[in-house]
């Protein structure tokens, strides 16, 4: 995806932007279990890409098999601010791409009252894959 398909970032040359005080892998570990590191901190090692790579070919398994069963996305409970965050498919694959391509991501705009009942997590994602993959 290209950066020109992303949001605007709306903190794009602001020396006070609050995502400089969080690890630019932090939202790709809460939502995988994967990485972690800063925005001015060194490029991502080939075992990161590795995983983010690992993930994007998960997430569109994941994508494939749940969305025709009323799935919109991957939730996650945020241990910084005690919240849960609801990410749909579109926008995690382009955080994730844009991770892949630029070593951060962008903040982005929080889903606007999305209804948990629509959301999983990235476990339940796994567990349903193997479940389904294994039976077929």
């Amino acid at each position: 995806m290209s950066p020109e398909a992303l949001p605007p970032d709306p903190f794009a040359g602001d020396p006070d932007d609050p995502a400089r005080s969080m690890g630019a892998l932090d939202d790709h570990a809460e939502i995988t279990g994967a990485g972690s590191g800063d925005p001015d901190g060194p490029p991502l090692t080939e075992t990161d890409r590795g995983e983010i790579l690992a993930d994007l070919a998960d997430l569109a398994v994941y994508q494939a098999l749940l969305s025709g069963r009323g799935v919109r996305g991957i939730v996650v409970d945020c241990a910084d601010c005690g919240e849960q965050h609801f990410h749909e498919w579109n926008l995690l694959r382009a955080s994730l791409q844009q991770l892949l391509d630029e070593g951060r991501m962008r903040p982005h705009e929080p889903a606007y009252d999305p209804d948990p009942a629509h959301y999983v997590t990235w476990e339940y994602c796994r567990g349903y894959a193997d479940a389904t993959l294994a039976d077929g």
